[in-house]
């Protein structure tokens, strides 16, 4: 058996959640936050067989497309106004999925 980790944004967390129970996989999801954009994310946690790795991953995938944002990040300076500091907009990619694979030495379910 394997553990597959998905790290997905709040945002596709439920299409992603009901296409895989759609496809009998059961999830179990903890809420996390996201480095870069400080957004929340889910971690969502899904045991299966070998065999149904691929499939699994296919369907976060297709659920958990990458498009393009703009966000300003404003600048962080101790003690200084930020008044002083021009931002820009910037694009940045969100969406997709980080996916992790690890072999399942057990599992049980009771």
């Amino acid at each position: 058996m394997k553990l597959v980790y998905a790290i997905v944004r709040n945002d596709n967390e439920d299409d992603v959640v009901d296409a895989l129970n759609a496809a009998h996989y059961q999830v179990t999801k903890l809420a996390s936050t996201g480095g870069f954009l400080r957004k929340g994310n889910s971690t969502l946690m899904i045991a299966t067989d070998d065999g149904k790795v691929d499939e699994c991953v296919e369907i976060i995938k297709n659920e958990c497309g990458k498009r393009q944002n703009i966000t300003v990040n404003m600048p962080y300076v101790s003690g200084t106004s930020m008044n002083t500091y021009s931002t820009m907009p910037v694009p940045v990619e969100i969406g997709g999925a980080t996916v992790m694979v690890v072999n399942l030495e057990r599992f049980e379910k009771y």
